[in-house]
């Protein structure tokens, strides 16, 4: 086992999830398993094996797991970006969900919420769903001029009066990232997360964010829903990746493992290990 920082968060992450959210019933099966998918279950024990020992007790309810979830990918985050600031100068926050109108990219978006709740009649054109509540939100805070003017006068009042880094100009944060937190990938409302990137993607008005998904899902076909196709979320981050591929040839199940790899070729699938490395790009 390797010794560094991010190798370290990462066990401390599995860790965490182990004492509580990450258990066994008393029928052996991991509440991240799909209690009527023989491989869900399968596959779901296999990781466990190589994470430690569980505890066994009542599943949680699933919306108690996947806020639980969300506060532990948080703290992982969080605790790795600082880890990388020396590579990503800036005055960056990690916070849990909360409404993107709050951002400069995005700060338009409560005048239209506004608007409709004012004139109904506009309602039905502008729509209601533009306005959404990330699991997980990176932000960068707009700089002072002293910060920019450190080693040398690069800024005055002459030039550079419209940018949004620029905190003379504007002192709204900056979305740097929005994360989604999946304990599990059972049904269509997973594919809110690709709602949610498309709504991210076009409703900006400035840089795009870091869009991604973190989950626990055990199954590739599952996973592969999200991960698969472009244009909307970056890239999927698998919970215990090298885990999961292992517990994949342990179990000799080929041909998920093919989907597997074909989602990790295709830049499509990654370690929770590499999202925060991605978000310092």
């Amino acid at each position: 086992m390797g010794n560094s920082s991010i190798t370290r968060a990462r066990q401390e992450f599995h860790c965490t999830l182990l004492e509580k959210t990450l258990t066994k019933d008393n029928d052996g099966r991991p509440s991240n398993a799909d209690r009527s998918s023989v491989i869900s279950i399968s596959l779901a024990n296999e990781i466990l094996k190589r994470l430690g020992p569980s505890i066994t007790g009542p599943k949680l309810p699933g919306q108690t797991s996947g806020s639980h979830f969300e506060i532990v990918c948080q703290r992982f985050v969080e605790v790795c970006f600082q880890q990388l600031s020396h590579l990503r100068p800036g005055n960056f926050v990690v916070y849990p969900g909360r409404d993107i109108s709050r951002f400069d990219q995005y700060s338009h978006l409560a005048t239209l919420e506004k608007i409709a709740e004012s004139h109904r009649e506009f309602a039905t054109s502008i729509g209601s769903d533009y306005i959404i509540k990330p699991d997980i939100i990176v932000a960068r805070k707009p700089e002072p001029d002293r910060s920019f003017n450190t080693f040398a006068q690069v800024l005055d009042k002459n030039s550079a009066n419209l940018t949004s880094l620029r905190k003379a100009n504007q002192e709204l944060e900056i979305l740097h990232a929005s994360i989604s937190c999946k304990w599990t990938i059972r049904s269509d409302r997973a594919q809110n997360s690709r709602s949610e990137a498309l709504n991210l993607v076009r409703n900006r008005k400035g840089k795009q964010p870091h869009i991604a998904v973190i989950t626990a899902e055990p199954t590739p076909n599952r996973i592969s829903s999200l991960a698969l196709g472009t244009g909307d979320i970056d890239c999927v981050y698998h919970f215990a990746l090298n885990e999961l591929r292992d517990a994949l040839i342990s179990l000799r199940r080929d041909d998920s493992l093919d989907l597997l790899d074909s989602m990790i070729e295709g830049k499509r699938l990654r370690d929770i290990s590499d999202l925060p490395i991605d978000l310092i790009t």
